[in-house]
């Protein structure tokens, strides 16, 4: 399904941003798998890609940086080629009250989730503008399609990512570039791992299917928005929610 196809994931090396680098290997793609602090990581799942028979390479790049954005498609292009597709999935929280949140939380979240996938976006459509191809699948999330307290500064950051998606769509169509997000519900994560019993309890009573989501179930449909199946599909955000936001 993506044989041949070069991919870059912001966040790849751990949780959701891992199991979309190795699914995207699974279906043929080589994959450069970026990271902010956690080398560690990054590297296990590179050794998985490669365990897989695909090539990867391993960036460290803090993508709230622009500069750091641009070293990142640089490297990547050196290590394996121009990308095909890009999957910002890279992000934070620093959840508080919206009458508490500080300066610092608003920024820090707006800085990497927001202005970083417009950073990536931005890098992205210039590669993909020269192939006259190329797939762009973004991360919102539910809290970006309906809110949810104590995240003001995230499902800002999410609704953001929805509108860029929509922008970005309408200005790559003419050269065979689709652009579309990915709006997951609530995913068994080690995030959500540490919530409280009676947190989990409440959101799961929430969702029709009655359970958690996996990072697979996410994975998968970052694929299939990456790949030629979905070529006359753009400017979409696919919830991922178990029938959460009916």
């Amino acid at each position: 399904m993506l044989e041949g196809k070069i991919a870059l994931v912001t966040g790849g090396g751990r949780g959701i941003g891992r199991e979309i680098a190795l699914t995207l290997a699974g279906y043929g793609a080589d994959v450069a798998v970026n990271y902010s602090g956690s080398k560690e990581k990054a590297e296990e799942t590179a050794e998985l890609i490669r365990a897989a028979g695909r090539r990867a390479a391993v960036i460290q790049a803090d993508i709230s940086q622009r500069e750091d954005c641009v070293r990142l498609f640089k490297e990547a292009a050196e290590t394996l080629g121009p990308i095909d597709i890009l999957v910002n999935n890279a992000g934070i929280t620093r959840d508080n009250l919206a009458v508490r949140m500080s300066e610092a939380e608003f920024a820090q979240v707006i800085d990497t989730n927001l202005k970083g996938a417009f950073f990536c976006m931005q890098l992205a459509g210039k590669v993909m503008m020269k192939k006259r191809y190329g797939r762009i699948v973004s991360l919102s999330s539910i809290s970006g399609v309906h809110g949810n307290a104590g995240q003001i500064n995230y499902c800002a950051a999410k609704a953001g990512i929805i509108g860029m998606t929509k922008c970005l769509a309408k200005e790559l169509a003419s050269r065979n570039i689709t652009v579309n997000a990915v709006a997951p519900g609530y995913i068994d994560t080690d995030m959500t791992a540490v919530l409280p019993e009676k947190v989990k309890e409440a959101a799961l009573a929430q969702i029709p299917l009655g359970r958690m989501g996996t990072p697979k179930d996410i994975a998968e449909t970052v694929a299939f928005l990456a790949s030629d199946r979905t070529a006359y599909i753009t400017g979409q955000v696919i919830s991922v929610d178990g029938g959460m936001g009916i």
